[in-house]
């Protein structure tokens, strides 16, 4: 039989309380500082350094040579990039229009929801929580991983199982800070992001000074050779905005920015910008020493670049490199487990996923069930291909997004809108989302991408029984598993506000 201080500990952990040990001291009041919500931690710096952070991952380091390779001069390939740079900020000033009017976390999904039905939002969150976010997670940390171990193995690649076990670990102990508190997950992103913006400044600066040296060879006549192809310079924009993709970030913690309504926006006008000048003096400070048949023939072009210019601290660009993909993981999983708190809170994903730590105040069995299908994700030989043919994907949710604010003109009046954007910019956002989901498919039909649409479709076999109808019989079985669950993570629902 249950004594009165077993009903007593049920009681208080139903009501999402915190039950403290018997040694430890409780204060008047204690209990009732903090609702059972997320907190708002994240101020304007630390948003900055999300967007940044996430933005900024390898790729500026390994491989810039995609948009070369579209372009063939160096004159066009730095008008893309700075192209690209603008049709971000297009994109991410949307963005600042939803944020402000509807301030939801979760990115994408609660303005799909609001514009289109729960639908569409449904199959946004079932296609970004099962294959976009940890996958793309997974593919961080293997990068992190990779040249992490490469000093280990002087002369040869490092072993795959190697790789793919500390690539793991990362995914581990980045889920692990992500779930001990928000202020710390904030601040190991501040630091990394402060780490890449460093590097990027070193190699920007040992550039300005190769330039004022006189090399400038690179630099002249840059239009010569130029691509004229429509389909080639569509790819090189193609593959220049994957390299910009990450300016949503915030938009998936806007619940948990301080004043959400200066702060967002605010960011998304300082870390793009940020993103886009740093994209194009590295790309500079490049040409300063390399020529671009060079560049495209360097497995990794910042390392090739340290070794030419900055030789005796050469070690220096990949120790930053491991830094910056690192940060760029952590930003990943950030947002990654907020989109599965709201998909569950919303009733789109199971309960259990929307639960938080009263002690720590994290989406921890989120944050876990990311790392979980993440570690799944390093597994296979090569994810790289699964993402190339999901990414038309993605482009096709911002586009949607674009269209709902849009269509929510019209239809939500009513709705205030601290930041509004002239009509024009989602018109053209939508105009290019259209063109960069059907350009990979046009330029190259696969039967993959069939698959790919087959999958985000599938997704409604799942949302009818459980969703719509909400069948008793899933009631049943799904709440003992959630009792343990909640048990087990010492979670509770979170407070309605």
């Amino acid at each position: 039989m249950m004594d009165e201080t077993d009903l007593k500990k049920r009681k208080d952990t139903r009501n999402g309380s915190v039950t403290r040990s018997v040694g430890s001291i409780i204060k008047p009041n204690e209990e009732e500082v903090k609702a059972t919500i997320l907190q708002k931690d994240v101020g304007l710096v630390s948003g900055i350094c999300l967007i940044v952070g996430t933005m900024i991952g390898s790729g500026i380091f390994i491989s810039p040579k995609a948009v070369l390779e579209g372009t063939g001069a160096v004159g066009p390939c730095l008008c893309v990039w700075a192209a690209c740079g603008v049709l971000s900020t297009l994109g991410a000033l949307c963005y600042a229009e939803l944020g402000t009017m509807i301030t939801k976390s979760g990115g994408e999904y609660p303005y799909l929801m609001e514009g289109f039905g729960p639908v569409l939002a449904y199959l946004y969150s079932w296609t970004t929580i099962f294959v976009l976010k940890p996958s793309s997670f997974a593919i961080i940390a293997l990068s992190c991983a990779e040249y992490a171990s490469t000093p280990f193995y002087p002369g040869c690649t490092p072993p795959v199982m190697i790789t793919k076990c500390l690539a793991a670990a990362f995914i581990l102990l980045i889920v692990f800070l992500n779930c001990l508190s928000v202020k710390l997950a904030s601040y190991v992103q501040n630091f990394f992001t402060a780490a890449k913006l460093l590097i990027i400044a070193i190699i920007v600066v040992s550039g300005i000074v190769m330039l004022a040296q006189g090399n400038t060879q690179n630099l002249t006549d840059t239009f010569k050779g130029a691509a004229t192809s429509f389909g080639a310079i569509g790819l090189a924009f193609y593959n220049g905005l994957w390299a910009y993709d990450g300016w949503n970030q915030l938009n998936f913690i806007t619940e948990e920015l301080k004043n959400p309504y200066r702060n967002l926006p605010l960011a998304i006008m300082i870390g793009i910008p940020l993103v886009s000048v740093c994209y194009m003096l590295v790309n500079v400070a490049y040409f300063s020493v390399m020529t671009p048949t060079e560049l495209l023939q360097s497995p990794a072009v910042a390392v090739t670049y340290g070794d030419r210019v900055l030789y005796p601290v050469s070690w220096l660009v990949p120790l930053f490199v491991v830094f910056s993909t690192f940060g760029a993981a952590n930003g990943s999983c950030f947002t990654a487990g907020r989109l599965t708190y709201v998909a569950g809170r919303e009733g789109h994903m199971v309960k259990i996923l929307s639960y938080i730590s009263p002690k720590y105040f994290t989406p921890a069995p989120a944050l876990i069930f990311n790392g979980i299908l993440s570690i799944f994700y390093i597994i296979p030989a090569d994810i790289n291909t699964l993402i190339n043919y999901f990414s038309f994907a993605q482009w096709l949710f911002y586009g949607l997004t674009a269209l709902a604010l849009i269509i929510m003109r019209f239809t939500r009046k009513e709705l205030q809108r601290p930041v509004k954007v002239p009509i024009i910019i989602p018109v053209v956002v939508v105009i290019v989302s259209c063109y960069l989901v059907l350009a990979p498919i046009i330029d190259k039909p696969e039967l993959e991408y069939l698959y790919c649409t087959v999958f985000i479709v599938g997704g409604l076999i799942f949302y009818y029984p459980f969703v719509h109808r909400k069948f008793s019989w899933t009631r049943r079985v799904m709440r003992p598993i959630t009792m343990h669950l909640q048990l087990l993570m010492e979670v509770v629902p979170p407070e309605v506000e």
